[in-house]
């Protein structure tokens, strides 16, 4: 006879959505991040808000600049466990070519930053094949580390 095993439960919060491929959606896509992390109760204007919500700037802007194929789309996926300090952002978009691994941009130039900062910002990043043509870039960050470097939630 087996004993019985109790189960935890384990909550993953996820918003999912598609953006169109421009300039516009990358900015809707920073704004719903924002809102979503604010009812997750993650509040506006905090360190870790602003954190996640740079990163899924950055991401975004890359797959409308660099990722984009005419007629296809880019989809955002944040995920965050309550009670676990980590939220995970997800942009994946129809081209195939890779990002290329951050090199400093020299001083006067006009781009070349974003994956920089996300690296700086993210707890750690990647990029990953998805189901269907293109990839999947995403980073994790660790809202934890931001209250222990002494940086209020």
């Amino acid at each position: 006879m087996t004993t019985p095993q109790t189960q935890v439960t384990v909550t993953v919060r996820t918003f999912v959505q598609r953006f169109s491929s421009t300039r516009r959606g990358a900015r809707l896509a920073r704004r719903l991040a924002a809102h979503q992390l604010d009812a997750w109760g993650v509040p506006h204007g905090t360190t870790a808000s602003d954190t996640v919500v740079q990163i899924v700037a950055e991401l975004a802007a890359n797959a409308v600049l660099h990722g984009r194929v005419q007629g296809r789309d880019f989809a955002l996926r944040l995920m965050h466990r309550p009670g676990a300090p980590l939220v995970r952002v997800e942009v994946s978009d129809t081209c195939p070519a890779r990002p290329v691994p951050p090199a400093p941009a020299s001083a006067d130039a006009d781009g070349g930053r974003g994956l920089v900062l996300v690296e700086a910002l993210a707890s750690r990043w990647g990029v990953r094949g998805r189901t269907g043509p293109g990839k999947t870039v995403w980073a994790e960050v660790d809202l934890g580390a931001r209250t222990r470097a002494g940086r209020a939630v």
